[in-house]
């Protein structure tokens, strides 16, 4: 199999998603900017800090590809502990440490985007992972559990990390200190809506489904019906995301580019780190790009959130947290097709 039959096998939607993307990206803009209060008007109503429209998309995007995960599988990822602590490792230790190093490297004299990158450096993969990892052809039921152990361990430690890595940290070099207000109970009500419902809608579609049809019935009727609102839902989501912060994005040009350069350097880091560490380990390609991709993703929702809550829609660490998915959806998007390229040779790079 070579790589162009690989993405030629790709729906037509699949095929062209850089494009589909960039048409959401520059449409979530222009309507930003040229509706006046289109804003106010979509943040009005949220849930768990998050525009109501952006959680629909969210969850229509993660039930489709939750419904594919075989559930009954999961109890051989569970006993992979090569796979299971490499993604600790570098989703816990790696990702926020390499995150505050870029932050303060590119952003010394800009507090409030220094934080606002932290916070996303904080923020670990639950949600469009998920879309990045099914059309990579990464292991899905790997994906499913260590997005699960990322939203656990998130719960926990995401305000105890933030606490050290703005507080306890930087004091201990002689740097600037700050703080975040963000409570376990709050990340946890984010990790079971953004999560939590579409798992379990998963879960249910798989055991029903199979229980009233068969397996047959419902992997070839069934989610080939509900597959394409993935897609939809991220599309969606990227169009109301950057309608939300058009006229700032568009405003602040050159504070983007600053913001988006350390993303840019994260990105390639924690990507590139977890595809070697998934060869190093033997993984194989499948939970090779699933180990990449969750490491390399970021739970943008809860950054945002967070930030917004603790510092306001208007601030500097708010537009920070809103930056990470303009950089992070083309950049994980171009990495998809990098992985399918690797995918035929993968055999050879690790023999």
């Amino acid at each position: 199999m070579s790589s162009p039959t690989v993405v030629g096998k790709l729906s037509t939607l699949d095929r062209f998603l850089p494009v589909w993307i960039g048409v959401a990206m520059v449409a979530g803009l222009l309507l930003g900017r040229s509706i006046p209060g289109l804003d106010e008007g979509l943040s009005a109503i949220s849930v768990d800090g998050v525009s109501l429209p952006i959680a629909i998309g969210l969850l229509v995007m993660m039930y489709p590809v939750l419904a594919k995960v075989r559930y009954d599988r999961l109890d051989t990822v569970t006993g992979d502990k090569k796979l299971l602590v490499g993604s600790l490792v570098l989703n816990w230790m790696l990702g926020p440490a390499l995150m505050f190093a870029l932050a303060w490297i590119f952003l010394p004299e800009l507090p409030e985007y220094r934080t606002g990158l932290i916070i996303v450096g904080l923020a670990r993969c639950i949600a469009m992972v998920i879309i990045w990892n099914d059309l990579a052809c990464g292991d899905r039921e790997a994906a499913a559990v260590l997005v699960a152990i990322n939203s656990v361990f998130q719960v926990v430690m995401f305000a105890v990390l933030g606490w050290f890595y703005l507080s306890v940290l930087p004091g201990w070099l002689g740097l600037e200190q700050t703080t975040i207000e963000a409570s376990p109970w709050q990340i946890a009500k984010s990790v079971l809506i953004f999560l939590g419902l579409p798992l379990v809608a998963g879960f249910l579609s798989r055991f029903i489904g199979e229980r009233a049809k068969g397996r047959g019935w419902y992997e070839s009727t069934f989610l080939p019906r509900i597959g394409p609102w993935a897609l939809y839902g991220l599309l969606f989501t990227i169009v109301i995301l950057f309608a939300l912060q058009g006229d700032r994005i568009t405003s602040q040009p050159l504070d983007v580019v600053r913001i988006a350069i350390p993303l840019l350097v994260y990105f390639a880091v924690m990507w590139g780190g977890g595809y070697l560490l998934g060869v190093a380990l033997g993984l194989g390609y499948e939970r090779t790009t699933t180990l990449a991709f969750t490491a390399a993703g970021n739970n943008f929702e809860l950054a945002i959130a967070v930030a917004i809550a603790t510092y306001g829609a208007t601030s500097g660490q708010a537009l920070a947290g809103v930056v990470g998915p303009l950089i992070e959806v083309p950049v994980l998007v171009g990495l998809v097709y990098v992985s399918l390229a690797l995918r035929t040779r993968f055999s050879e790079v690790i023999s």
